[in-house]
């Protein structure tokens, strides 16, 4: 389902982005590059909500949302765009996002899938967007789009929070280190720590998707050069605060993916 953005909203672009225009490093060119740019958020949960919203107000002019979950009770402490009418009547979370998304910003043309991503809809999903942005709640969905990211060359922004503890990676083809480089492979599911099994704090949810959609900004307002070169984890509970640099020098181990150009995840050899 798509809502198309409306002339109207269109219309009070010069006012509706005054403070952010004014803002050097973006200006108006900048502003003009982010209304032509599109995005795919995968998961519009904790993250993938909190994101969608920051990029709806900076004026992105496509976002994708696909997630097939329903909002819930149990969503509301941490989810941004959703409120209790939705929970109650189980709206699904893409259609709900959506309509808060819309009347946010009218000039944003927003498009709602209710599927789960797969290996087998990545590309239909993600092959006409500029950036991927990382909202899942799972190892194994990411490990796709890193797969898919790196054979496609395009940028995708990784995140993941549980507690208070975040961590959230820029990955750029070329650039940077990839999921892969970091990460051996995907954790047991049986041993994945979720939300659900230990919790999860609102102001480490909203904080580290801020980053994420300040990241996905740079990329879509043509400032690759200025994304973090690190996977940034931080630990909102006790301030704790660890960098490790993911440019391509300092990833120096043999990965599978980005090196090799293996995409085990996609069942796809370059």
């Amino acid at each position: 389902m798509k809502h198309q953005a409306d002339k109207k909203g269109q219309s009070d672009i010069s006012s509706r982005y005054t403070r952010q225009i004014q803002f050097e490093g973006l200006g108006p060119a900048g502003q003009r590059r982010l209304a032509a740019r599109r995005a795919l958020i995968v998961g519009v949960g904790g993250l993938g909500s909190w994101s969608a919203e920051l990029l709806a107000r900076s004026g992105v002019g496509f976002l994708r949302l696909v997630d097939d979950d329903r909002v819930d009770l149990t969503n509301l402490h941490r989810q941004a765009l959703y409120d209790t009418a939705d929970a109650r009547s189980k709206t699904p979370k893409v259609r709900a996002a959506a309509s808060h998304l819309v009347r946010i910003n009218p000039a944003v043309t927003v498009e709602s899938v209710q599927e789960r991503l797969s290996n087998a809809n990545v590309d239909t999903l993600a092959g006409d967007v500029d950036v991927i942005v990382d909202g899942t709640d799972n190892f194994a969905a990411r490990f796709v789009l890193n797969d898919y990211a790196i054979l496609a060359n395009k940028c995708w922004v990784f995140a993941g929070v549980v507690g208070a503890e975040a961590q959230v990676m820029t990955i750029v083809p070329g650039q940077t280190a990839c999921l892969r480089c970091i990460f051996d492979a995907p954790p047991p599911p049986c041993i994945e720590p979720t939300c659900r099994t230990t919790g999860v704090l609102p102001p480490a949810v909203a904080a580290i998707a801020s980053i994420q959609a300040m990241e996905a900004v740079k990329i879509l307002a043509g400032h690759r050069e200025l994304v973090s070169p690190y996977l940034l984890k931080l630990d909102l509970w006790t301030n704790a605060l660890q960098r490790i640099d993911t440019t391509r020098s300092a990833a120096d181990t043999p990965c599978p993916c980005c090196r090799e150009r293996r995409f085990d995840y996609l069942d796809v050899h370059s």
